[in-house]
């Protein structure tokens, strides 16, 4: 288990923390310990909020939680027969995280029933600290974060399928799924020279569920030097994880750099980039690509790299109509890991309800030498800056799961491999599958192939018998330049028969 993934499970360990202090902290100004809820209560917060000078939040902590390592922070266990909703007989479940190691945010969490809002309170009875001695009763620390239990994969028993923990991190599975990709509340000055701003929930309000829901709502206040937030998210488990997400901005200031729908992985190696990599794995990531659907009407793909220096590819759009990064790999064998089941993990979609507007689909490729950093990182920009002073809207679905969903009928590209070819070029190699290539005839497809940079040559195209579907092949030479973009899509006369794959190359 890496630092990546151990919000996914419950570990193992020792820890021995100090009994000799005491931390009882006042409660942030989030609403008195019971309160009047309604759908408007956060919205209130956010904008009364936004009109004060932004304060830090208090994340002092007694020093052996402070220090505390990962391998003894994830030894911290909230006990099962502790979780909110445990005896009630609903279809959900609530387990808490302890304060430590890099989350140290104490952030509010209420629970909401029939229009009244209760601070759950800390104690350390809820948290199983292995042969540690517990902190005193009264130390007030709070709690950094919350996870939903659901039957999802069985009726007998609540797996976990989503957790809000860091920053404005969260994450979620369908059916089946182990964690991978996060996504992000907001993203503030992604890729700026001046450096990102990191905003975090504050405060969560749960509500609670009947015993007939299929859904959990939870609403979550957000604040950042340059802006807060108000989130409402309806979470429903199974196959695909679905969140409905509701998000209402309120700047301090103009925000010309703001990121809506943050999806952040990791890609570390595949066929088509493995230089420098020595590992008997075939590939390693949690998402090999992301997918757009743009206004224009095409569906685009755009396979990941590991680049050599920071990436970032900008997709203009007069009115995105989805956005995600997928793990289109689902055969263990393309990855052959026992342990992280890469194959396993969930893709993320981001489907405006209503329009966006125009804008761009961010996309970030950061350098790493190692799987456990989160090094891709992809959000929707509005063309125009969102205003200070002002409320803005946006609202969008959320899908967990095996891909896209509502994709039109069009053969995808599911692998992409690269080698070199003579006189300093390079050979690609494409897959590409779906019903629509399956019976079609030879004679009718075309591939059309082009690049910004560089040259084209001996493109062939052929079926693959193996998969049914077609492999699509050739030669970029891109003399002496360092970067080059190609696009690769099958069509039959005027008509799409794949979606347009989009590949940006770089000198090795």
């Amino acid at each position: 288990m890496n630092r990546r993934r151990f919000i996914a499970g419950s570990a193992l360990a020792s820890l021995v923390l100090s009994a000799s202090w005491s931390h009882a902290q006042t409660p942030a100004p989030y609403g008195d310990d019971t309160h009047a809820f309604d759908g408007e209560t956060v919205r209130g917060l956010a904008r009364a909020l936004a009109e004060k000078d932004f304060a830090a939040a208090d994340n002092s902590l007694p020093k052996p939680l402070a220090d505390i390592s990962y391998d003894d922070y994830r030894a911290i266990r909230f006990r099962p027969d502790r979780a909110l909703w445990r005896d009630a007989g609903l279809p959900f479940q609530v387990q808490l995280f302890h304060r430590g190691f890099i989350f140290k945010d104490r952030v509010e969490i209420f629970e909401v029933v029939d229009g009244q809002a209760t601070r759950i309170a800390y104690s350390p009875d809820l948290f199983d600290f292995g042969k540690a001695t517990l902190p005193p009763a009264d130390a007030g620390l709070g709690f950094a974060g919350f996870r939903f239990h659901a039957p999802i994969n069985r009726p007998d028993y609540f797996d976990e399928v989503a957790v809000f923990l860091g920053a404005s991190y969260f994450r979620a599975v369908g059916k089946g799924q182990n964690y991978g990709l996060s996504a992000r509340g907001l993203s503030l000055n992604t890729g700026a020279a001046a450096g990102e701003e990191f905003p975090a929930f504050r405060a969560f309000w749960i509500e609670r569920p009947s015993k007939q829901s299929d859904a959990v709502t939870v609403h979550a206040l957000l604040d950042s030097k340059s802006t807060t937030a108000a989130h409402r998210f309806t979470i429903r488990p199974g196959t695909t994880t679905v969140f409905d997400v509701d998000m209402a901005l309120y700047p301090r200031v103009n925000l010309d750099k703001a990121g809506i729908g943050t999806l952040t992985s990791m890609f570390f190696f595949d066929a088509h980039d493995r230089i420098g990599v020595d590992d008997f794995r075939p590939a390693v990531h949690d998402s090999d690509g992301l997918a757009i659907r743009n206004g224009y009407g095409e569906e685009l793909w755009r396979p990941l790299t590991n680049p050599r220096d920071l990436q970032i590819s900008v997709f203009g759009d007069p009115g995105t109509r989805g956005f995600g990064l997928l793990q289109r790999q689902r055969d263990f064998r393309t990855f052959q890991d026992l342990e992280s089941r890469f194959e396993t993990r969930p893709s993320a979609w981001v489907e405006p309800v209503g329009d966006f507007g125009e804008g761009a689909v961010h996309l970030l490729e950061i350098p790493t030498k190692e799987e456990i950093h989160d090094n891709i990182v992809t959000f929707w920009r509005p063309k125009a800056a969102l205003e200070a002073k002002q409320e803005h809207t946006f609202n969008y679905r959320l899908y967990w799961g095996d891909d896209k969903p509502n994709a039109p009928r069009l053969a995808a590209f599911t692998k992409v491999r690269a080698g070199a070819a003579a006189n300093d070029g390079r050979l690609f190699v494409i897959e590409a599958t779906g019903d629509v290539l399956r019976d079609i005839d030879p004679a009718g497809v075309q591939p059309v192939v082009t690049t910004d940079k560089g040259e084209i040559r001996n493109v062939v195209l052929q079926r693959n018998s193996v998969t049914r579907g077609w492999r699509l092949s050739f030669e970029l030479h891109p003399g002496r330049e360092k970067l080059a973009e190609w696009r690769a899509q099958l069509k039959r006369g005027d008509e799409a028969l794949s979606e347009v794959l989009i590949y940006r190359w770089t000198a090795g």
